[in-house]
């Protein structure tokens, strides 16, 4: 794969998000520029995590909250590209720039930021450093931006039991570290909560230090490939961009497969696979960056754990999908479950 690395000032959303190469782990090509904010101009800016932007997923959430924070508040943002296997000293460097050019806040987008965010705050105290899915690394200028995906994929797997037929329905995590065992965790109680004879298939695509399991398509779609195989008529993935091949995998077999992070229904690149999403675990990510590059703008730079759940919006279930809509028992299991969370009458758990 050819590395790729950009830095760039973020303008209006334009058709490069979609993904012509989804089925074959291609990446999308990106010019290397810079942008510098003058000492007048208020900026932001995001450092992206593995996959980058357009992966229909969790870095295209995170971009939208810096998108609407440039038409809301008025500032200027600036996006950072990750590099193929990339070290620390690498995102060491991509975060210092960015606090060197003046943004703030500066965001990484995943738990793999901790450390160099942790080094680079300790050089800019006066800069807010965003840290998205991840509590390790805890500072006055570090906001910990973190969501309870375990709750939404409880509901994803009420869905899934709900929805299927064959009584099979499977899992695929990108990487099988603890942020995705949650995902894990939620679903498979989920599922079993709603039919305990149902049966959960469960795979991870890599294991750390290889993180390609949330950025090569061709990984996920041969996971659902080998579930589809098995009987699996609904697929969940945590993958990042590797979900999109599930996704595609899925839809050519006429099956269910369920999103994650954004509502991957409404997602361009997966437009040609949207009758087949069911539903979409939806994380707040986007709320998230815009409400802390509003708390630095307000004076008021939000500090410490910064917690979104199902009783704030802050996780759920997408219903973009009309199919959805019109599975009545579906839904209302579904929505019975969420109260449930809420009112603390169901305790998800946080690991398998």
């Amino acid at each position: 794969m050819r590395r790729i690395t950009r830095i760039a000032t973020v303008g209006i959303a334009s058709a490069a998000l979609a993904l012509s190469a989804t089925a074959c782990g291609g990446k999308k090509s990106s010019d290397s520029s810079s942008s510098a904010s003058s000492s007048s101009e208020k900026s932001a800016a995001i450092a992206y995590d593995i996959g980058g932007r357009g992966d229909q997923s969790f870095n295209d959430a995170a971009y939208a909250g810096l998108s609407k924070a440039e038409t809301d508040l008025k500032i200027k943002g600036a996006e950072a590209e990750p590099t193929d296997g990339e070290g620390e000293a690498d995102k060491v460097q991509r975060l210092t720039e960015l606090a060197r050019k003046g943004n703030n806040p500066v965001i990484g987008v995943g738990f793999a930021y901790a450390p160099a965010i942790k080094k680079v705050a300790e050089k800019f105290p006066d800069t807010t450093f965003g840290l998205i899915d991840d509590t390790s690394v805890q500072a006055k200028n570090i906001a910990n931006l973190v969501f309870n995906e375990e709750q939404g994929s409880y509901l994803a797997g009420v869905a899934a039991a709900k929805a299927s037929k064959t009584g099979t329905v499977g899992f695929i995590g990108g990487v099988e570290v603890p942020l995705i065992k949650k995902f894990e965790a939620g679903f498979a109680q989920g599922v079993k909560d709603t039919n305990p004879n149902a049966k959960v298939l469960t795979q991870y695509l890599t294991q750390p230090p290889n993180f390609d399991g949330f950025a090569k398509p061709d990984l996920g779609k041969a996971a659902a490939e080998g579930q589809l195989d098995k009987g699996a008529d609904v697929i969940y993935s945590a993958a990042g961009l590797a979900g999109s091949g599930a996704i595609e995998a899925a839809s050519a077999k006429g099956k269910w497969s369920i999103g994650v992070d954004s509502d991957q229904y409404n997602q361009a690149g997966l437009a040609k696979y949207k009758d087949f999403i069911l539903t979409s675990v939806t994380k707040d990510v986007a709320d998230s960056v815009y409400n802390l590059i509003k708390s630095v703008q307000d004076g008021k730079p939000e500090s410490g754990e910064v917690r979104y759940g199902l009783d704030k919006d802050g996780v759920g279930l997408a219903d973009s999908n009309p199919k959805y809509k019109e599975m009545t028992d579906v839904v209302a299991a579904v929505e019975k479950a969420k109260a449930d969370i809420i009112a603390k009458k169901i305790e998800v758990k946080t690991a398998p």
